[in-house]
């Protein structure tokens, strides 16, 4: 059984030294049974990511009115040369359910995990979600 367990951990350390040499910092693993670590990156995105729920409208009219505020929020941040800086990112129920709208969350570094969920009607705020969005541009 010991010897399992010595192979076992020497084939992890092979696949997370792969996995290691193609991050660009790796974090400690917290079990040091295994001393090991996981591979962390560091994405484009660093001013926000835009969650968008995409059961909101599913829940009020079975349309695709999320999908279509995700997709010119996209295409939005694309034509003014945000895309890398943010990322939107279609998401399963968040939890707040509005009865009219649809729930959005702007993640930042900035916000020091206080994100709130805004509640935006899909067409007539568009312009204020994305100006709220380059708000946390940084």
């Amino acid at each position: 059984m010991k010897k399992l367990l010595q192979r076992i951990k020497a084939l992890l350390k092979r696949i997370l030294k792969k996995f290691t040499s193609n991050s660009q910092q790796p974090s400690p693993l917290i079990n040091s049974r295994l001393e090991t670590c996981i591979p962390t990156v560091y994405p484009r995105w660093k001013s926000g990511l835009v969650l968008v729920c995409s059961q909101c409208a599913n829940e009020q009219s079975g349309s695709t009115a999320s999908e279509d505020l995700e997709n010119w929020l996209k295409s939005r941040l694309k034509f003014e040369g945000l895309w890398g800086e943010f990322r939107v990112v279609s998401t399963s129920c968040l939890g707040v359910c509005p009865r009219m709208g649809i729930t959005v969350v702007i993640v930042s570094n900035g916000n020091h995990g206080k994100s709130p969920c805004l509640i935006v009607n899909p067409q007539s705020d568009r312009e204020l979600l994305y100006s709220y969005i380059k708000q946390n541009q940084g």
